[in-house]
């Protein structure tokens, strides 16, 4: 009876210490963009967060969807090893003047596509890009397509107005002009958008990913000594007995 009372504690702290574990990291597991804000009339250089989320099979190809009510004539991406990148431009449904010109056509989307194996299980990918002019308007929605080896297809584009009324659906990026951005989005939307650089952006995520790590670690250690304790109790019992 110890012994099974044993392997039942076992087995639960197991349970638990991959629930402690995973937790954070999936909280954080979707496309985002960084910075989230930008100031109309000028060009921001931001950049998109990757994640990949299988266990099994490997991120091949990321389409981000480009605005046509509101559009970015001028649309650029940073090189990226490994992955080959194109802009693809699109009629407007209506004409739209930008800086004094009539547009009649705009980039619709950026595909990245890689060469190789990809976004592997347990890592991301930045890439960044160049857009504007940045329209005055509330805020431009980015809906991404991440497409997997397995061929798995995840649609990142639920707008802030569909995550208000149900947050299990996917986010799209979004990047707040004059709009307040919300506050979980954890931006500075008081400040201009700096421009960044694949390896600032990396930086920038590092803290949020080393408090997401030491909550882990902590857990870990937690669900361990309780194993450890219930073990000895058990068996001191069983002398007593």
């Amino acid at each position: 009876m110890h012994r099974k009372s044993l392997s039942r504690l076992v087995v639960g702290a197991a349970a638990g210490i991959a629930l402690a574990v995973a937790a954070p990291l999936a909280a954080s597991a979707h496309v985002t963009v960084d910075p989230n804000t930008a100031a109309p009339g000028g060009w921001a250089y931001v950049t998109f967060r990757a994640p990949n989320e299988s266990t099994t099979a490997s991120t091949t190809k990321l389409v981000v969807h480009l605005p046509l009510d509101t559009p970015l004539t001028s649309v650029s991406y940073r090189p990226v090893p490994g992955w080959t990148a194109a802009v693809a431009t699109q009629d407007l449904p209506k004409p739209v003047t930008v800086s004094g010109n009539t547009i009649t056509k705009a980039p619709a989307s950026i595909t990245f596509a890689a060469d190789g194996a990809g976004i592997a299980p347990g890592q991301f990918q930045l890439l960044t890009v160049s857009l504007g002019p940045i329209p005055k308007t509330g805020h431009i929605v980015l809906p991404v397509t991440q497409t997997y080896s397995d061929g798995t297809v995840v649609e990142w584009k639920a707008t802030p107005e569909d995550v208000a009324k149900d947050d299990t659906l996917e986010p799209a990026p979004v990047i707040y002009i004059t709009d307040t951005p919300p506050v979980d989005e954890h931006h500075d939307a008081t400040s201009a958008p700096p421009v960044r650089s694949a390896a600032d952006a990396a930086a920038a995520t590092a803290p949020a990913a080393g408090i997401a790590l030491g909550l882990s670690i902590t857990a870990l250690i937690l669900a361990l000594g309780s194993v450890l304790f219930s073990a000895f109790v058990l068996r001191a019992r069983r002398r007593s007995e």
